[in-house]
């Protein structure tokens, strides 16, 4: 039987840091973190990383793990995360996933198989896409692939140029490797617990008051030093909500307080786009939230959930 784990899931600022970590004291567990952004290292603000002070002891993994100007992907994820995982399993402790990064972590439990590629097709690629243009490639990857050239816009490059180097390195479509993996077992079994708010304006509210205490803390300063550090502003890093748009205000281009209202608006809808990415998922046990997280309510729930899973 696959190893139990432990998923806390939500939208942003819906409190899975602070139940985690509660969780982990009660449980003996430590955290591994699924978010796309808390991974770089100096985006401690903008990606609402737990401090010392909320962590309280727990050991915490998968934060501070790469450099913003590197491209991070989902495969080197999974493989840094599962190591991390068994690594706790196999000291008789608690693996606590939590995070909000929904394709981190369902391919963190399944233990997903991601096409090997040496890196030798994806400088060809870019070169015909620059030379041939974009819509030739994608042509090929119609003749190639057309149920993947189906599901993806002319406009999507790298997901194009990924579906055609799959095929040259393997000589296997990425849809049949997707559809060949999806039937392996999943490598954990996993309790999967969504945290949300009965009514959305309470998250709306949060989450601006979130972005609020983030200018407090100095998220301004931060972004200024990543750039004066020499981060790319086009890499996937400063691609992050609140970083991309304080780029801007500081290249001139909006004031700082329309840069402040976009942050707002993107947080929530991507915390929109979040909750459609969990709700999908029938195995999840959902808390739902009043006007504020009870921790104590919700560490009760929780562990009824783990008794049924046989986890307390």
């Amino acid at each position: 039987m696959a190893p139990n784990i432990l998923v806390i899931c939500g939208p942003t600022a819906s409190g899975k840091t602070a139940l985690a970590v509660e969780l982990a004291l009660l449980l003996g567990g430590e955290v591994v973190s699924a978010d796309s952004m808390q991974i770089y290292r100096g985006m401690d603000i903008g990606t609402a990383k737990p401090t010392p002070e909320e962590m309280r002891g727990v050991p915490h993994h998968m934060l501070d793990v790469a450099d913003p100007a590197e491209d991070y992907s989902v495969a080197r994820y999974v493989r840094a995360a599962s190591a991390c995982v068994d690594d706790i399993l196999s000291r008789g402790r608690l693996p606590i996933v939590a995070g909000g990064t929904g394709l981190y972590i369902d391919n963190l439990v399944a233990g997903r198989e991601f096409a090997s590629f040496t890196g030798r097709w994806r400088e060809r690629l870019q070169a015909r896409a620059r030379e041939e243009g974009l819509p030739a490639l994608y042509e090929e990857l119609r003749r190639v692939d057309p149920q993947r050239a189906e599901r993806l816009p002319l406009s999507d490059e790298k997901r194009i140029l990924r579906a055609l180097e799959v095929w040259y390195e393997t000589g296997e479509t990425i849809t049949d490797h997707d559809r060949r993996t999806a039937q392996l077992p999943s490598r954990y079994r996993a309790l999967r617990i969504g945290l949300d708010f009965a009514q959305r304006p309470d998250l709306w509210v949060r989450i601006d008051a979130r972005v609020d205490e983030m200018m407090d803390r100095g998220l301004e300063g931060e972004v200024r030093r990543l750039l004066s550090a020499g981060v790319p502003e086009g890499c996937t890093a400063m691609q992050a909500i609140g970083y991309k748009e304080f780029a801007a205000a500081l290249r001139g281009e909006e004031p700082l307080s329309d840069a402040v209202a976009a942050v707002k608006l993107r947080s929530r809808q991507y915390a929109k786009r979040q909750r459609t990415w969990f709700r999908r998922n029938r195995d999840t046990n959902w808390i739902f939230w009043e006007k504020s997280p009870d921790l104590a309510a919700a560490r009760q729930k929780a562990t009824a959930f783990l008794e049924d899973f046989g986890l307390s």
